[in-house]
């Protein structure tokens, strides 16, 4: 029986391969999108942040919820500007990637001057991530 099990598990392996490959392949692609929307605020690029969010995003930043007008009006200049004036260091991050939909986690820790002020904070941060058409996008954040 165990030499039946085995060749089963022989037999079965390169499919069971191929079934988790396009799981790490969506958790790539969420990892991308974060990455690319924190390179764009860290470059100041707001059209290239903005491309990464759904147009129904919702934000959760300093006690309030923004919508993507709200985001792009407010929050994001002074975003960009944080960002460009620390060091952001990702400690620890996940992916969870259920079909159409993904959660994606982290922690950090964030150093530097901004304003005459030095930083040196930890933080976390989570995002829910759809499929579009148009690939993943950021459909909510939180900060904290």
């Amino acid at each position: 029986m165990r030499k039946v099990t085995v060749l089963i598990g022989i037999l079965l392996a390169p499919a069971m391969a191929t079934a988790q490959e396009p799981g790490d392949q969506a958790r790539a692609e969420v990892r991308e999108v974060v990455h690319a929307f924190h390179a764009a605020l860290a470059a100041g690029d707001s059209t290239a942040a903005i491309r990464q969010l759904h147009p129904d995003v919702i934000i959760y930043e300093s006690g309030r919820a923004e919508t993507l007008t709200d985001y792009r009006s407010g929050h994001l200049r002074s975003d960009m500007a944080y960002a460009q004036a620390v060091q952001r260091t990702r400690t620890a991050e996940d992916v969870q990637v259920w079909q159409e939909v993904a959660l994606y986690t982290s922690q950090t820790r964030t150093t530097g001057q901004v304003r005459g002020r030095d930083i040196d904070s930890r933080g976390v941060e989570s995002m829910l991530l759809v499929r579009t058409p148009d690939g993943w996008r950021i459909r909510h954040v939180h900060w904290s």
